[in-house]
Order: structure tokens, then sequence, then C-alpha cells
């Protein structure tokens, strides 16, 4: 879907709500400049798409193992990891799970990298997106999203979706998602257009909610959106409590309004 200029006030409304719940925005600072999952500290584009990819299926209560694997691969280096043998790779990877998986995508990403190199860091996101997701064995949109803005960089201008977002939070926006891995996509556009339609206005709720975080001037918010949403998700959605209104999406208060009482 497209979305209109009533259906990008409304997500903006809903926003409004989220990003002034204090838990969520403790969230999002701890973790919008120099984030848990894909640190600024990790400098190679390559190595960016490695750890992002190994990122999935990590439950948050693993954060501390994945960040020593992360630290490991930076300090390998991307050369060096990629020379490993089976063994040695599986002895990196194997605290996170699924070693099979995670080296069939480093093996795999390989192959992506030496054929868009030259323009990774330039062409389009939504091409590239596309082409990741085609390409690199066990990648889908979700991870190939992911990968791409950490290569980039925060503040490239994509909106990651992950399935919860899908699931959970497309409903909570009441947005009309297709079925399958391509609703990861259709969420990601509609919520990028959102931001673009209203950059100001997200930038002048940022400091009205006193947000202590950095957003370069010629950058639209979409990583503070990103952050706002996935951990509105993560928060209040994953396991709803009495809190959150039955009659979303027609609420958008979404929290602690009057339905949410009775």
């Amino acid at each position: 879907m497209t979305p209109d200029s009533q259906f990008s006030a409304r997500i903006f409304d809903i926003v409004r709500r989220v990003a002034a719940l204090p838990e969520v925005r403790a969230a999002v600072e701890a973790n919008h400049d120099d984030n848990q999952w894909w640190p600024t500290s990790v400098a190679d584009p390559r190595t960016r798409m490695v750890v992002a990819g190994w990122s999935t299926r990590i439950s948050y209560s693993m954060i501390d193992t994945y960040a020593r694997v992360v630290a490991e691969t930076d300090a390998l280096g991307f050369e060096r990891l990629v020379a490993l043998d089976e063994r040695e790779l599986a002895c990196l990877v194997r605290p996170l799970g699924l070693p099979a998986a995670r080296i069939g995508y480093l093996r795999s990403l390989v192959s992506f990298v030496e054929d868009e190199q030259d323009g990774m860091l330039d062409a389009d996101p939504d091409r590239l997106i596309h082409r990741f997701a085609a390409q690199v064995r066990h990648a889908s949109f979700k991870v190939a999203q992911c990968a791409i803005l950490y290569a980039r960089g925060y503040h490239c201008g994509i909106i990651p979706v992950d399935s919860g977002m899908v699931t959970k939070l497309g409903p909570v926006l009441g947005v009309d998602l297709p079925r399958g891995p391509i609703a990861h996509e259709a969420l990601r556009l509609v919520l990028q257009r959102c931001v673009a339609d209203r950059a100001r206005e997200y930038r002048q709720l940022i400091e009205r909610n006193g947000y202590r975080i950095s957003i370069p001037a010629t950058a639209e918010p979409t990583w503070w959106m990103h952050l706002v949403l996935i951990y509105f998700k993560r928060l209040h959605l994953n396991r709803p409590g009495t809190g959150v209104c039955l009659r979303r999406p027609m609420c958008v208060d979404v929290i602690d309004c009057s339905h949410a009482q009775q």
C-alpha cells in the first residue's frame, strides 16, 4: 500500500503516543547512537553484514553471548574470517546456535559481496535488498534489510522490519499486509514513506519528548522510528498487559486509554 496523508497522520498519532512512554524512550536512548546488536565499533561493512545476519533467531537473553561473538568476528577481520575452515567457523558461531545455517549464510554472503562490492554502498537500497534476499542463502527480506542498513549506517533511510513487527505491530498500526516474506518489505516501505512525509514533525516529537540521541541534520529519523516501534512491540505487544487497548487499530491511543480500563 502507498500511505496517503490521512494514513501518515494516523501513524504519526500512534507513534506520538508510543514515543512518550518512559520505558520505550529509555530503550531507544540505550540503543540509538550505539546499538547493542549492531555496534558502531564494527567498521568494515562486510563484517557488519555478517553479524547482522547472525543476529537473527537469538533471544534478548543471549545478547552478551552474541556480543562476544561479534567482538571475536570483528577482531579477526573479514579476510581472515572467510579463510577459516568449517571446524573453526563452527567453533566461532556455535554459541549462537544453528552453526550450519550461519556458516552457509557467511559463505553465500562472500559471493554477494564480490558481485556487488563496486556499488554496494551507493546502489539503490530497494534493489540491493531484493538482490540480497534472492542471492544469499539463509537470508530473507528481513535479514537483507538488517544487513544493508548496518552496512550503510543507522541513518541511511532503511527501517528494518522483523517478524514481530509484521504479526503484532502491523495490526496495531492498521496496515493491510500481504502474506509471506514480502510483508516485511511492504511494511518497511510504508513506514519509510510515513517518516518522509512528516520528517520535520517527527524531529519535533523527538525534541519535545527530550530524547537524548544524535541524528545527522540531513537524515530523516528512520532509525529512531525503527527503535521506537520495535521496543514498543517488545515491551508491550509480545506479552500484552492490561494497559494495551483491545480495540486497536481503531483506537490510536493504543495503550492506557479509557478502553483498556474496561
